[in-house]
C-alpha cells in the first residue's frame, strides 16, 4: 500500500459461485451418507425388536388354526421378549396336548356311538327277522298243539304225527335263531376268525361225505375237477359252513341235463394273485339277470311257491356273503350253457 494507496484484488464471481456449488454438493453428500446411515441404524435397531414380534405374531396364527408345530426360538437375552416367546412356547405345549386329548376322547366316544348304533340296529334287524321268519313254525306248533290238548285225533299215530310236527318245528326255529345271531356277528363285525392252514380239497371232500344222503336220494354225480393237495389259510369251521351252504344249494336246484344230475368242483389256482378260486357247478336252470344280486340276501326266495320244507333257513348265501366279505375276497355266482356256477376265493 503505497503512496495511500488501498489495493484491491478483483476475484472473478464465476469462481466463487463453483466454490459454493462444490460446497453445497459436499454438504449434500455428507447429510445424504448421515441419513442413509441413520436409517440402516434405526432399521437394524427397530427389527430387533419387531421380526420377534411378527414371529410371535405367526406364531399365534399357527396356534388359532391348531398348528404347533411351530416354536419361538428363544435366545440368551434375558428381556420382554424372550420371556413372551417362553410363554408362548409353553402354552403351544400345553394346547398341543389338550387337544389331542380331546381328539382321543372324540374318538372314542365316536367309536362308542358308532358301536352302540350298530349293536341297535343289530337288535332291531334280529328282531325284525325273527318275529317274521317264526311266524309260519309258531302258527303250526300252535294248531298242533291245540290238536292235541283237544284231543283231535285219539289215534295214537297221529298223535304221534302231531308230536313229530311240533318238535321239528321247534328244531327248525332253534337251527334258525343260532344261524341268524351268527350271521348278525358276521355282518357286523363280531366274530373273530380263527385261521390255520388245511386242504381245501379234503374238506370239499368231507362235506361231500357228509351229503352223502342227499345226493344219493337224488341220484346226483359229485366231480372233482381237483384232487391234488391245496393248502388255504383262514377259519376252517366258517369255510366248511360255505361250502356246504353251496353244495346244499346246488343239491337242491339242480336238475337232470342230458341224462345226468351234475354237481362238479373246481379249485384253480391264481398263482399271481396267490389266491385260489373254489366253485361249486350244478346242472339245471339258469338264475334270472334281475334275481343274481338279490340271491345274497336274507330270506330272499327266487321261488316262493316251494314247499318250506324243501329248504333251509333262507340264510345260506347271506352267510356266504358275510364271511367273504369279513376276509375281503371276491365270491358270486355265474349262468352257465346248461347250469349255474357258485364261486369264492381264499
Amino acid at each position: 500500500m503505497d503512496n495511500g494507496y488501498l489495493l484491491y484484488i478483483r476475484i472473478p464471481i464465476t469462481s466463487i459461485q463453483e466454490s459454493v456449488k462444490i460446497s453445497n454438493r459436499f454438504l449434500y453428500l455428507m447429510a445424504g451418507f448421515a441419513i442413509l446411515l441413520a436409517a440402516i441404524i434405526v432399521s437394524y435397531v427397530s427389527r430387533k425388536f419387531t421380526d420377534p414380534i411378527l414371529e410371535l405374531n405367526a406364531i399365534a396364527k399357527k396356534m388359532a388354526n391348531l398348528d404347533f408345530s411351530h416354536k419361538y426360538k428363544l435366545t440368551g437375552a434375558d428381556d420382554e421378549i424372550n420371556n413372551l416367546g417362553k410363554s408362548i412356547n409353553l402354552m403351544s405345549d400345553k394346547l398341543e396336548r389338550t387337544i389331542k386329548q380331546l381328539r382321543s376322547t372324540n374318538i372314542e366316544l365316536e367309536k362308542d356311538i358308532e358301536e352302540k348304533s350298530k349293536i341297535d340296529e343289530m337288535r332291531k334287524s334280529f328282531i325284525s327277522d325273527v318275529s317274521h321268519e317264526l311266524k309260519t313254525p309258531i302258527a303250526l306248533i300252535q294248531g298242533y298243539s291245540e290238536g292235541l290238548l283237544e284231543n283231535v285225533n285219539s289215534d295214537e299215530e297221529n298223535r304221534k304225527f302231531y308230536a313229530e310236527v311240533i318238535l321239528d318245528e321247534t328244531n327248525k326255529m332253534d337251527k334258525l335263531v343260532k344261524q341268524l345271531l351268527e350271521l348278525m356277528k358276521l355282518e357286523y363285525g363280531k366274530r373273530e376268525f380263527n385261521d390255520t392252514e388245511f386242504n381245501i380239497v379234503e374238506l370239499e371232500k368231507e362235506v361231500i361225505r357228509k351229503s352223502k344222503v342227499m345226493l344219493e336220494e337224488k341220484n346226483i354225480e359229485v366231480e372233482f375237477e381237483t384232487k391234488k393237495q391245496i393248502n388255504v389259510t383262514a377259519d376252517d369251521f366258517y369255510i366248511e359252513q360255505v361250502i356246504s351252504n353251496y353244495i346244499t344249494n346246488a343239491i337242491k336246484h339242480v336238475k337232470e341235463i342230458d341224462g345226468k344230475k351234475v354237481i362238479r368242483i373246481t379249485n384253480k389256482i391264481n398263482k399271481k394273485d396267490n389266491k385260489v378260486r373254489i366253485s361249486i357247478f350244478n346242472t339245471g336252470d339258469n338264475i334270472a339277470e334281475e334275481n343274481i344280486n338279490r340271491i345274497w340276501n336274507r330270506f330272499y326266495k327266487i321261488d316262493e311257491s316251494r314247499n318250506r320244507n324243501e329248504g333251509g333257513t333262507g340264510i345260506g348265501l347271506s352267510f356266504v356273503k358275510a364271511v367273504m366279505n369279513n376276509y375281503g375276497n371276491d365270491y358270486g355266482v355265474i349262468n352257465k350253457e346248461d347250469g349255474v356256477e357258485f364261486y369264492f376265493e381264499l
